[in-house]
Formats: structure tokens, C-alpha cells, sequence
């Protein structure tokens, strides 16, 4: 068609012209936005708390796009930077538009969520008023429709000595306070492209340094992933940058330490969890990442063993994604199955969420299904009792041409 004549041309003159620049925090070699791709900016203003679905904000249905990074020389020091020119790779990578699209639009999501979560969360709130507040805005944003746009796992407001996968059941009534150190992990999803994105929330400053190790961490995580990349290589890195902090907390000086049995993960349509862990110390396996990958980089920092274990009331829940037919007795068993498949397919889901839906009386069906192995428990999971742990986590997409960080924002 006419615009696709007119369109290679002007990609080539913008590729040769292209600007770089390296980026000092992230070290990312940022590129310049072809003219076609990006965005047209919103025909409709967001409110204030929002209300309108992004989907209703970019009406040419083009989303923003994350920053985009060259990959990393390969280890012979090759630049990675034909990717970016080569045309065989540019048809590959519009070959994918769609899916990459409905990455974009989950992540717009995630960052106006957050934006408006980090405008209100102080002390003295509940830790179910939180998580309530933010996944409400979340529904909305997204434009939650059945198993095609929603919540792609819970809301994890884990606190203090607790690093992952607490969110209040009904009937908790923890408060957010003042020395807790809270990590917020939510993801939205469109067509089951899951954002899988995590900042932690702290008001003492006293925090300060714990933060800036892990936000530093997971920054060198991203920049040392690629295509071809072995995932112990990441893994090693990052333990370099995280244990070269320390923290003083009340006189006390402790080495920032990543929790060694938490990691990133490879992500598919609508699998949380795709198979491959991207480790966050040394010592991983030498698989290799993908083209055409996605991954969450997340890490974790901790001022005490830098080992969780399962701890406390299980609040998350997801369905065995390999898991075939299995031969059900119990009548309700059968039915929360039921609402598991139709409402969240194999998404996470948690408790607050079936009490949502109006079930009630189903914990003992719920442990049925968990002993069957067709529904697995994720327990919170915490270092020791009195030490701290902050994560941030980003989403990234090994795009043919470069790789791109989907969920970075103005925040982190």
C-alpha cells in the first residue's frame, strides 16, 4: 500500500539519522522513536484519580512505547547494533506488533495505576483498603473484560521481613505504618501479555540505601539481559551491584543481600511464570535468552539471611498450567474449579477475588483442588522476623530489533 512505500524510506533515513545517547543510570543505549510507531497523544485527558480506560485514551489504538535499549555486546564484543538495521529483522519485529501493542497497553496501565497509588499510600491505612483502592483503579484503566483484559495476579503488598505473595484475606486488619517497607507487585494484562511490575514504598529515609541497592540491581539486571544472554550471567551481576550496599539501620550497618531463592522468570500468554527463572546470584544455569522472549527482572534485596521460607495464611492461588484432566469427587471442589476457569483461567487469583464473585464456605474445596495438584498455594514467602527486603521489578520484551524495557516509567 501507499504508506507502506512511503514508510521504508523514511524508517531508513531515521535509522541512519538515528541519535544515541547513554543513559547514566540504566546504561542504556536509548533510540529514537520511528515517526509511524509512536503513539498519537490522547484524544481524551485522563481524570483525576483516573477513571478512563487507556484504550479509550490512544485512539489510533497505538500505545507508548517502553524505552527501548540495543542489546548487549555479545562476548566477543561484537555490537548488537545491525538488530536494529537489519530489515530482515525490522519484517520479524512488525510481525509482532500486535502482540508487543497489547504489552504497551497493560504497561500504560501499570504506570498510571502506580502513579495514582504513590499520590495517596501513607501510614494508617489498611493493607486491604490498599490493595482494594488500587486494583479498583486497575479495573478500570485496563477496561477488565472476562479472561481478555484484566488483574493478572494479585496484589502483593508484602511488608518488612516478607518479600513476596502476601495479600490481605478478609478480615486482616494490618496497617501500613510508618518503618514498614512495603513492596507493591500488580500486573495487568491484555489478551494474557502480562506486566509484571514491582516498586517498594517506604517513609522513613532511614530505608533510603536498601532501596537504591535493589532499584540499582534490577537496572543492571535489564541492562545485562539480551538475546543469546546466558541466565547465570544476569544472576552474577546482579549479586555484584546488590552486595556492594550496605544499610545502617539503627547503628546497625548490614550488606544489602539478594534473596537468593527469589527470582526473575520468562513470561507467556497468560503464564505468570513461562519456564525459565532468571537468577538474581551467581551459580545459575547457563541457559541462554531468546529472541521474541519476554521476561520479568525482579530482585530482591534483604538485610537478613537472604533466604525466604514459606510463612504466615496463604492469600494467592493459580491453576497447574500443565495439568490434564483429573477426576474431581467433591461437588463444590467441581464448582470453585468452575469459577477458577471461567473468571481467571490460569492467572493467579486470591481469596479476596473468590469472595468478590460472592462464593463463600470454600476454603475446604479449595484445599481439594490444592491436594489434586490442579490448583497450586503460593504461601507468602519471608526472610527472618526483624529484617527488612525491597524488590523492583520491570517487564522486558526481546524484540528481533532491540530490547524493550515496556514497563519503565518517570518513577523507576
Amino acid at each position: 500500500d501507499g504508506e507502506g512505500d512511503m514508510r521504508e524510506p523514511l524508517e531508513q533515513q531515521v535509522l541512519e539519522d538515528r541519535e544515541r545517547d547513554e543513559d547514566g543510570e540504566e546504561g542504556c543505549i536509548f533510540i529514537n522513536k520511528l515517526v509511524t510507531d509512536v503513539a498519537i497523544p490522547p484524544a481524551k485527558m485522563q481524570t483525576d484519580p483516573p477513571s478512563v480506560p487507556i484504550s479509550e485514551l490512544y485512539l489510533n489504538g497505538m500505545f507508548p512505547v517502553g524505552q527501548e535499549c540495543e542489546y548487549p555486546p555479545s562476548q566477543d564484543g561484537r555490537s548488537a547494533a545491525w538488530r536494529m538495521s537489519s530489515k530482515e529483522k525490522r519484517v520479524l519485529d512488525r510481525a509482532s506488533e500486535e502482540m508487543w501493542n497489547d504489552f504497551r497497553q497493560a504497561a500504560e496501565a501499570h504506570r498510571q495505576v502506580r502513579q495514582y497509588v504513590r499520590s495517596w499510600i501513607e501510614p494508617g491505612l489498611t493493607m486491604i483498603d490498599i490493595c482494594e483502592r488500587l486494583e479498583e483503579c486497575s479495573r478500570r484503566l485496563i477496561k477488565e473484560d472476562g479472561l481478555k483484559a484484566g488483574l493478572a495476579f494479585p496484589t502483593g503488598c508484602s511488608l518488612n521481613n516478607c518479600a513476596a505473595h502476601y495479600t490481605p484475606n478478609a478480615g486482616d486488619s494490618t496497617v501500613l505504618q510508618y518503618d514498614d517497607v512495603c513492596k507493591i507487585d500488580f500486573g495487568t494484562h491484555i489478551n494474557g501479555r502480562i506486566i509484571d511490575c514491582a516498586f517498594t514504598v517506604t517513609f522513613n529515609p532511614k530505608y533510603d540505601c536498601l532501596l537504591e541497592a535493589v532499584r540499582d540491581a534490577t537496572n543492571t539486571g535489564i541492562k545485562c539481559a539480551g538475546i543469546d544472554v546466558r541466565l547465570c550471567d544476569v544472576g552474577e551481576s546482579i549479586q555484584e551491584v546488590m552486595e556492594s550496599y550496605e544499610v545502617e539501620l539503627d547503628g546497625k550497618t548490614y550488606q544489602v543481600k539478594p534473596v537468593r531463592n527469589l527470582n526473575g522468570h520468562s513470561i507467556g500468554p497468560y503464564r505468570i511464570h513461562g519456564g525459565k527463572t532468571v537468577p538474581i546470584v551467581k551459580g545459575g544455569e547457563a541457559t541462554r535468552m531468546e529472541e521474541g522472549e519476554v521476561y520479568a527482572i525482579e530482585t530482591f534485596g534483604s538485610t537478613g539471611k537472604g533466604v525466604v521460607h514459606d510463612d504466615m495464611d496463604c492469600s494467592h492461588y493459580m491453576k497447574n498450567f500443565d495439568v490434564g484432566h483429573v477426576p474431581i469427587r467433591l461437588p463444590r471442589a467441581k464448582h470453585v474449579l468452575n469459577v477458577v476457569n471461567e473468571n481467571f483461567g490460569t492467572l493467579a487469583f486470591c481469596r479476596r477475588w473468590l469472595d468478590r464473585l460472592g462464593e463463600s464456605k470454600y476454603l475446604m474445596a479449595l484445599k481439594n483442588l490444592c491436594d489434586l495438584g490442579i490448583i497450586d498455594p503460593y504461601p507468602p514467602l519471608c526472610d527472618i522476623k526483624g529484617s527488612y527486603t525491597a524488590q523492583f521489578e520491570h517487564t522486558i520484551l526481546l524484540r528481533p530489533t532491540c530490547k524493550e524495557v515496556v514497563s519503565r516509567g518517570d518513577d523507576y
